[in-house]
């Protein structure tokens, strides 16, 4: 749209940086409470290990995301086309305040959850998937990114919908999750309905309901406790390039 100035001007054209828009189109980032690693033991007795994405995952994160794509079966190629956008914004700044967790079993990735911070009462969760069938893979990674927005960042509401019919059954009727009013209140994806965990509600029933369908042996072991060097160290999980693997002997608290 262009419009003739109503006075003469000095500078009929403008150059600008685009250093100077940027911030502008960047959400500048909330200090949030990063990820913790953790553990937790599945029903089967594999152990679930769950860390926080990094900057160097992305281009594989990406490169499967894109053979997910093409799978035409229960979602999953509106799912990965989703994800692989959720992604790419947050490696190219264009998502706000996103977090991804992967679920790893001895090495292999087996699950992902992730979502994003709206402001400093809400979290939306966006997606979870799971690469493996057994398990309840999928509880627990939808576990561990509900625990992270209610219980670590101290969000007061948890919003959620669904694209497949698995996650509206694991997520939605299971944890009896309200609904807001639709269209009224609509969801980031797609316009669908929003489906909500106030921290009430979670405390009163729903977290414990969740370790009960993810079958957790033994509870959740070091879970969100334990610092990361310990857990490498108990798991046999090599520390990443640059920092020290943790050195623990039988002299702990000393």
């Amino acid at each position: 749209m262009r419009l003739d100035p109503p006075e003469n001007v000095s500078e009929q054209q403008l150059t600008i940086d685009v250093r100077e828009i940027e911030p502008l189109l960047q959400a500048p980032p909330m200090d949030l409470k990063p990820w913790p690693e953790a553990t937790i033991t599945l029903r089967d007795g594999r152990t679930l290990y769950l860390r926080e994405a990094k900057v160097e995952d992305v281009p594989l994160m990406l490169e499967y995301m894109k053979k997910v794509m093409t799978v035409e079966h229960d979602f999953y190629d509106i799912v990965g086309a989703r994800v692989y956008a959720e992604i790419l914004g947050w490696y190219r700044h264009r998502i706000k305040d996103p977090f991804h967790i992967l679920g790893l079993i001895d090495g292999e990735w087996v699950g992902l959850a992730n979502g994003r911070v709206m402001n400093d009462d809400i979290a939306i969760s966006l997606h979870t998937m799971t690469f493996a069938r057994r398990g309840r893979v999928g509880w627990a990674m939808y576990y561990a990114k509900t625990y992270y927005a209610l219980e670590i960042l101290g969000m007061n509401e948890w919003w959620s919908t669904f694209e497949s019919y698995n996650g509206w059954r694991m997520a939605g009727l299971e944890m009896a999750q309200p609904t807001y009013p639709w269209p009224d209140v609509q969801h980031e994806l797609g316009g669908a309905r929003v489906y909500y965990l106030t921290k009430k509600h979670w405390n009163s029933g729903v977290k414990n309901f969740s370790k009960q369908m993810i079958g957790v042996v033994q509870g959740l072991i070091v879970m969100f406790v334990a610092a990361p060097g310990v857990i490498r160290w108990i798991y046999h999980i090599k520390a990443p390039r640059g920092e020290k693997a943790a050195s623990v002997t039988s002299g702990w608290g000393k």
